[in-house]
């Protein structure tokens, strides 16, 4: 994406959950993000999410950890569609990206909106379009869908899997109706958390996650295709769910107590820093 000698080397970062494999995190002097290395070719990335513990593609609840993410998921939901509804001015029309098993979407559906969404990933899109009668397809629709045909585009942890980044970005402005929103949620590496577990951080998440952004990475990105930040909000579940799976990477358990607590210390810290372990950006056309 950028010249070699604008790149510096920021971390080791092992794949905890499928692989075992080690991958440098490389900053980018230009946009503030860091870029996975090296990255998957295209063709090899779905093997990096055959993994049961890829909890998002099964709706599974094995056990007290999956349980507890989905009865957060419901709240995250409502929250979710709060934040779509506060975008509309007419139509209400949803574009979902990285939809996974198409929770969000069925949500959006029973209130009213026209949903699409899209999920690469064979197994979650059935679960999906047994949820929105068949809205759910395969990421080249993408490229077939009309120009300006949603308000709202979502992306709840999803950029920071997207391989052609500034590309897609691109695609999202011209899919996006007059006065449109986007909304991106990804990571964040300046968090407390973040800084905490260091090379253990879960939401680093290699090689899945090929980016790992920043407050000043999101803006100048969105800012090349004459779109703005507008707000930014933390997602404050995520401190806890991402402390306790990086205590599991650390320490071969996950320790709930030190866990919630490491996830509470960061929660409290981003009052002031305004760094949360997960941020949501609102964007919008200049």
């Amino acid at each position: 994406m950028v010249k070699e000698n604008s790149k510096h080397s920021f971390l080791k970062v092992k794949d905890h959950s499928v692989s075992g494999e080690y991958f440098q995190l490389i900053e980018n002097a230009e946009y503030g993000f860091l870029e996975t290395t090296p990255q998957p070719i295209t063709e090899s990335l779905p093997d990096y999410y055959k993994s049961e513990d890829y909890i998002s593609h099964t709706d599974s609840k094995r056990n007290l950890f999956e349980n507890v993410y989905h009865v957060v998921r419901k709240i995250s939901l409502k929250q979710k569609l709060k934040f779509i509804n506060k975008c509309i001015s007419d139509e209400k029309t949803l574009l979902d990206v990285g939809c996974g098993t198409g929770d969000f979407l069925q949500v959006a559906k029973q209130n009213k909106w026209k949903v699409s969404g899209i999920e690469p990933n064979a197994q979650a899109r059935t679960i999906a379009n047994n949820k929105t009668d068949n809205s759910v397809f395969e990421i080249d629709q993408l490229l077939k869908f009309q120009p300006a045909s949603f308000n709202v585009i979502t992306l709840w942890h999803v950029l920071e899997h997207l391989p052609n980044l500034e590309e897609h970005v691109q695609v999202f402005k011209k899919l996006l109706k007059p006065n449109g929103t986007l909304i991106i949620a990804v990571p964040n590496y300046k968090s407390y958390d973040a800084k905490y577990y260091k090379e253990f951080w879960a939401a680093y998440d290699v090689p899945r996650h090929l980016w790992h952004f920043n407050k000043k990475s999101i803006s100048k990105l969105v800012s090349k295709v004459s779109m703005e930040v507008v707000k930014i909000k933390p997602m404050y579940f995520d401190a806890f769910y991402v402390s306790l799976l990086s205590e599991k990477y650390k320490n071969q358990n996950m320790n709930f107590l030190r866990g919630s607590l490491v996830g509470l210390l960061s929660n409290l810290k981003s009052i002031k820093t305004k760094e949360a372990s997960s941020l949501i950006y609102i964007i919008k056309s200049n």
